[in-house]
């Protein structure tokens, strides 16, 4: 039985569990909308693993029953106010249920996607960068600073320059203009980090298990997410990548102990691919209905068994040596 930790309110894990269905895949949700306030569970550990059980009014699930998991969390501002607790209550409430789960669902023998180890490199974008660069793969000349005349400077060497957020929250990718510069002076509330401009075409890549799935986007925004905003548009097709280029990729995914990841990558017309960040929870969803790539099938494959999945592997630090790519 594959266990959704996820909720039906969230178009990738509808997508998910939509697939499952259509696949003959047998699922059960656990809808962190609704948990813990609305589920009965009990676990514990012993020198095999966790032991126990999760369950509903309808259901009950044995954890030696769970053949895989998918595990996409919601931030507190998805999730509803439990009826007769205070927020600061309903926050804790909630808190303590994500952490119960999470460290759960890192010592289950089954295939996880993704475990919460090496998701949490996302919550700081330079010390991921630092972990892309020494995994083999190119990234842009970087600087996080909270210093206005480092910023003038840097700007100055590269010419162009974009900022984004230094956190995993999720931030629109600008480049650096006259509008930025007047308002430099409140960098020194908070640091921001600022990247070279790479010209070319942006590449998503999605890894799940050993399957890898490219798309090349073609936009004039400089953050193609939100291109509509600026009245433009955003073209993506299905690309083949390198093969050495695909093999970084997995090997990246590997080395991070992702299962399903996505690899925001930027190809320049000299044909030189540079990486920007990875997604430990990628949504998929846009990419897949644009393109038709069968990225959720192969996630539904490869929580069902039927995939070949990576070994699990080290989680890569600053100081470990670099995975084979070859």
């Amino acid at each position: 039985m594959i266990l959704i930790c996820g909720s039906l309110a969230d178009g990738v894990t509808e997508l998910v569990c939509s697939r499952l269905q259509g696949c003959g895949y047998p699922y059960r949700l656990l809808d962190l909308a609704r948990f813990p306030e609305d589920y009965r569970v009990s676990w514990h550990w012993t020198e095999g693993g966790p032991e126990g059980w999760i369950a509903t009014a309808d259901w009950r699930l044995d954890l030696d029953a769970i053949s895989g998991v998918y595990a996409r969390f919601l931030g507190p501002e998805d999730r509803p106010q439990p009826p007769g607790l205070e927020p600061a209550d309903a926050a804790a409430l909630r808190a303590e249920g994500d952490s119960s789960l999470t460290a759960l669902l890192e010592d289950l023998e089954c295939p996880v996607v993704n475990r919460i180890g090496g998701g949490l490199s996302n919550n700081s974008k330079p010390y991921q960068t630092l972990l892309i660069n020494r995994a083999g793969l190119s990234v842009p000349p970087t600087l996080v600073t909270n210093d206005p005349a480092a910023a003038r400077a840097f700007h100055a060497e590269h010419g162009e320059v974009i900022y984004k957020s230094a956190s995993g929250v999720r931030s629109i990718v600008r480049r650096v203009g006259p509008d930025q510069f007047a308002r430099l002076e409140l960098l020194r509330d908070g640091p921001a980090q600022f990247q070279a401009f790479v010209p070319g075409h942006n590449v998503r890549v999605h890894t799940v298990g050993e399957r890898v799935f490219a798309t090349r986007i073609e936009s004039e925004a400089v953050d193609y997410r939100y291109a509509h905003l600026e009245g433009l548009t955003a073209r993506l097709e299905p690309v083949a990548l390198p093969p050495a280029l695909e093999a970084a990729c997995l090997g990246l995914a590997h080395a991070f102990d992702l299962l399903f990841a996505g690899i925001d990558l930027k190809e320049t017309p000299e044909g030189e691919f540079f990486c920007f960040e990875v997604n430990p929870c990628p949504g998929f969803l846009y990419y897949e209905r644009q393109t038709g790539q069968p990225i959720s099938t192969a996630l539904a494959e490869l929580l069902h068994g039927s995939a070949r999945q990576p070994p699990r592997a080290a989680i890569l630090h600053p100081g470990s040596a670099h995975p084979d790519l070859s």
